[in-house]
């Protein structure tokens, strides 16, 4: 059985402050977030569900997939999204050294330049821990170069291929509030649920005047946090 907080509670919350979980404001804004692409088919998809409900996002991609998908990478970009660093090679924090975690971080950091040459990094960048598995030592460097660690409120299961698609449309809807930061995953792995949830997800936002932004350094000053 698999087990993790769909919703991040108050304590989770206070004990991890040094973490961004969620961005509190007065005009039902809601922060949509996609971990692990870019993909062929499974980014593009999400891209096009986006621009039909006119939604901004933030994908926090990893580097060798923005490497092998440059041209996917780019129409992130050009269709106005934020972007966020999520290691090179996906890994998990808790078991790598701090060294070699920030080195996969930095490669990943390269890629995203050298793939879109003319992208201005935003600052502060942003960074999602895979897993959000990430040890103390690791946040303080990963901060001191100049990162927000972004977190999550609502945790969508859209990976948890034990789970209905009907139950991950269901923990969004259930959780969402004005400045949920909600994780999806741009993965094959997800597919399923994702491609079943997105779409009515999108449209439950929409019918109850809710609406989008992406994580930028204005998310950061605008907020009620």
């Amino acid at each position: 059985m698999s087990f993790y907080w769909v919703k991040t509670n108050a304590i989770i919350r206070k004990l991890f402050s040094n973490y961004i979980w969620l961005l509190p404001n007065n005009e039902k804004k809601i922060y949509l977030t996609f971990d692990d692409g870019p993909i062929p088919e499974v980014t593009e998809w999400v891209l096009a569900e986006l621009k039909k409900n006119n939604a901004k996002a933030s994908f926090f991609c990893i580097g060798k997939n923005i490497e092998a998908n440059p041209d996917i990478f780019k129409k992130i970009i050009n269709d106005g999204h934020s972007i966020g660093n999520h290691t090179y090679n996906h890994l998990n924090g808790w078991k790598t050294s701090t060294e070699n975690y920030l080195a996969d971080i930095e490669k990943c950091e390269n890629t995203i330049i050298k793939s879109a040459c003319d992208f201005k990094r935003s600052t502060p960048q942003l960074f999602r821990p895979p897993y959000g598995k990430i040890k103390t030592g690791q946040t303080k460097r990963i901060k001191s170069l100049g990162y927000k660690i972004i977190m999550w409120d609502v945790l969508s299961g859209d990976f948890d291929q034990k789970i209905a698609k009907e139950k991950c449309l269901d923990n969004l809807i259930q959780n969402i509030e004005p400045g949920s930061i909600i994780v999806f995953h741009d993965s094959v792995k997800a597919s399923k649920n994702l491609k079943y949830a997105l779409p009515k997800v999108l449209d439950y936002l929409n019918n109850n005047n809710f609406s989008y932004a992406r994580i930028t350094a204005e998310s950061f000053t605008n907020s009620k946090l």
